[in-house]
């Protein structure tokens, strides 16, 4: 089987790489949807670019397909760029947007492809044990939302943080998965990667929110 995984080099992309990895597919190309607007109705905008290290990494090629964000032209701009690959299905992380699967769906059937989202529906809490538990190296580059503060910006989630990640998301009552948009994350290495990328760069802080801005990154081959 011959697939491309859809990522934005967040937590859920990583997810949904490694099990077609453990399914013994091939995967033929890592796909990106770079948002050239100010916001999108499906993917993720902050810090797609670093996709390009994981897949140089990985020794898998990467497309970056670049749309304004406008409803339904961003999924077009997809599949115009999908219908000149070679596979025979995608594979994505999402997790509950019934808008973003329905239409991925859509367009893999248009494709004459299928469109396959393992995660689907998994428990929010046991799907970020997991991935510690797995040795996902999850780094939280952004932050928006009450309870979470500069402080969580370029750190790496261990057994002891998500800890305190759920006492927070419990407390400030947000989506300890950041489903809804409470924080976005870059994996620097995990069980899909035969290396792992070293990150440097800064926390810029805008009052409620803030991002982490990288600066460098070094492939670390195992």
């Amino acid at each position: 089987m011959r697939v491309a995984v859809l990522s934005s080099g967040g937590k859920d992309s990583a997810a949904a790489w490694w099990w077609a990895q453990c399914r013994g597919w091939e995967v033929t190309a890592l796909v990106t949807v770079n948002i050239t607007g100010d916001d999108s109705w499906m993917f993720q905008i902050p810090g797609t670019h670093l996709v390009e290290h994981q897949a140089n990494l990985a020794n898998v090629p990467w497309l970056q397909v670049n749309t304004k964000g406008v409803q339904e032209e961003e999924i077009s701009d997809l599949e115009a760029a999908l219908s000149s690959l070679k596979i025979d299905g995608i594979v994505s992380g999402a997790l509950r947007s019934d808008y973003q699967k329905v239409r991925l769906e859509r367009m893999a059937e248009r494709l004459g492809i299928h469109s396959w989202t393992p995660l689907w529906h998994q428990s929010s809490i046991e799907h970020m044990r997991g991935l510690v538990s797995n040795g996902f190296e999850v780094m939280l580059t952004s932050v928006s939302c009450d309870g979470l503060d500069e402080s969580w910006l370029g750190q790496i989630l261990t057994e002891k943080s998500l800890a305190k990640l759920e006492q927070k998301a419990e407390q400030f009552r947000f989506n300890v998965d950041g489903e809804g948009g409470e924080y976005e994350t870059l994996v620097v290495g995990g069980p899909h990667l035969p290396g792992r990328l070293d990150i440097e760069g800064q926390a810029v802080w805008k009052g409620n929110r803030g991002t982490f801005e990288c600066s460098k990154v070094v492939p670390v081959i195992r």
